[in-house]
């Protein structure tokens, strides 16, 4: 037997987002609101599974695939079960010049995950630009910013997770 992909009170917040959502858009233009319906559902779930890919489609008029393009595009949807917490490390220039790298390759060491990896705890990233230039190097945990971070500041950022 399948279990549903929400329970009654996810079911509840989700068809009232996307109402909302849709108000804002022509009734013939409803897949215009790709990207937030996709927002809602990973809100709620914590990802983008594959059956909540094909309820957003269906509700915005358009194809699960459509959807999934739409959602494997972007990396800030998660088309697999990220862990709890999800920490993306900037290393673009700004940040890999103030020591990015050598950040992330503490982290790797630290939560015992290579760039890309998760466990239920962690899902470690490497990211693009997090427009933190001035403040490098920087990072993303959980979507919260944190900047001119030294090694001490990340063991007490990570370290204080609960």
């Amino acid at each position: 037997m399948n279990t549903p992909l929400f329970t009654p009170d996810e079911q509840k917040k989700f068809d009232a987002e996307i109402a909302e959502l849709l108000s804002h858009y022509p009734a013939d233009r409803k897949s215009a609101a790709m990207l937030p319906a996709l927002r809602a559902l990973q809100a709620i779930k914590g990802w983008c599974p594959p059956e909540g890919l094909a309820l957003v489609a269906e509700r915005l008029g358009t194809t699960r695939e459509r959807a999934y393009e739409v959602a494997s595009f972007y990396v800030m949807y998660h088309l697999k079960k990220p862990g709890k917490y999800t920490v993306d490390v900037c290393t673009n220039l700004s940040c890999s010049l103030w020591g990015a790298e050598k950040m992330l390759a503490y982290l790797e060491q630290k939560l015992g995950l290579k760039a890309g990896e998760a466990n239920e705890r962690f899902f470690l990233r490497e990211t693009e630009c997090l427009a933190s230039c001035g403040t490098a190097p920087c990072l993303q945990i959980n979507e919260d910013h944190h900047e001119s971070l030294t090694r001490a500041k990340l063991d007490a950022l990570i370290d204080k997770l609960p």
